[in-house]
């Protein structure tokens, strides 16, 4: 903010003194020592209507309170809490957040506990107070403790065991405002993008050093998730080396172009009908038959071959004899069966 000033010679200068800031720091809890001083400070007999605050004529700040599980803090309960902060010019804001017994009573289990869904929304930017435990039904002797001129919330009903709205004796009191939900987002939608993605986030865990135990994971899961965490990291480097290729394709193609003659020169040299490995194959094939099939002396295969006849008996030379075998039965003494023609009887 900037300020002007005279100076000694009657000149105009401009002095820029910076905004009064803010203390820095997480919000109270309403039983802490500067909550209560703030709330003894409040003059409660005096009550404020919409139009005193709306015209940010109310002689105090209002206080406007807002209640919630906030689970797993998100961007919907920032934007609902500054919205509840901006509803009047003058706004200090309250906060209760319920806890784990009566929240997994009335509504279920929650991701985070209570300690730490108060500290997330103590260190949000809008939030001047946090009260812990909150009531889930507001009654009159919680607005008079903390001293509530206005109760901010979303304008759908929110019913509870036996009780359709738990703001509709707010709403019939004139202090309720309401709010906008933020769509698209809530904590039911982001549990539910976590189960779509189970695999994948129980992965990343699992990489980061988390043991299957720690995630409540079976021995057969977690092999099958590292073997699918592999897999993912191989597909993932080939897509990076396809998109390198395909970066340099023209770069390529350029190159083959340019040794294209000399690629197809090499080829056929090495293929061709005369190229060096038919030569080699047609060598290799004759050194093959010589090997198996070697060739005949040539004296054998030139001269023919001669042939000797049976030599043939003379009429001086003696008749051979001819044995034949006894008809009768061989000699006892002897044995023989046969007998010469020249042997007597």
């Amino acid at each position: 903010m900037g300020t002007r000033k005279r100076t000694r010679n009657g000149d105009i200068d401009d002095e820029v003194i910076p905004p009064k800031r803010r203390n820095i720091g997480p919000a109270p809890f309403s039983h802490d020592e500067a909550a209560l001083e703030e709330c003894d400070r409040i003059d409660y007999s005096i009550r404020i209507t919409k139009d005193m605050a709306e015209s940010d004529t109310a002689p105090r700040p209002v206080r406007v309170y807002a209640d919630g599980i906030y689970d797993m803090f998100h961007s919907g309960h920032a934007r609902q809490l500054m919205q509840a902060k901006r509803v009047f010019p003058h706004v200090y804001l309250i906060v209760g957040v319920c806890d784990d017994e009566l929240t997994h009573k009335l509504k279920g289990r929650t991701v985070m506990s209570q300690e730490e869904r108060y500290e997330m929304v103590r260190h949000c930017r809008y939030v001047d107070e946090v009260v812990t435990s909150a009531p889930w039904t507001l009654e009159e002797d919680f607005l008079q403790q903390h001293k509530i001129d206005f109760v901010a919330h979303d304008d759908l009903p929110y019913n509870a065991p036996g009780v359709e709205d738990v703001y509709k004796d707010i709403k019939a009191k004139g202090m309720f405002v309401a709010t906008q939900r933020t769509e698209g987002i809530s904590t039911t939608d982001v549990i539910a993008r976590i189960i779509r993605d189970y695999d994948m986030y129980v992965r990343r865990n699992l990489s980061r050093g988390y043991t299957a135990k720690d995630l409540n994971v079976g021995y057969m899961k977690e092999k099958k998730l590292q073997f699918q965490q592999k897999v993912d990291l191989v597909k993932g480097k080939t897509k990076e080396l396809i998109d390198k290729i395909g970066d340099k394709r023209h770069e390529l193609i350029q190159k083959w172009e340019e040794n294209s003659r000399e690629f197809v020169s090499n080829f056929l040299e090495l293929f061709g009908r005369d190229g060096r490995i038919n030569q080699w194959w047609t060598e290799t094939r004759q050194n093959v038959v010589r090997a198996i099939s070697p060739p005949h002396p040539p004296d054998e295969e030139d001269s023919p071959r001669t042939y000797s006849p049976l030599p043939r008996s003379s009429p001086e030379s003696p008749p051979l004899k001819r044995r034949h075998r006894n008809s009768t039965s061989a000699s006892p003494a002897t044995g023989n069966q046969w007998l010469d023609e020249d042997d007597e009887y």
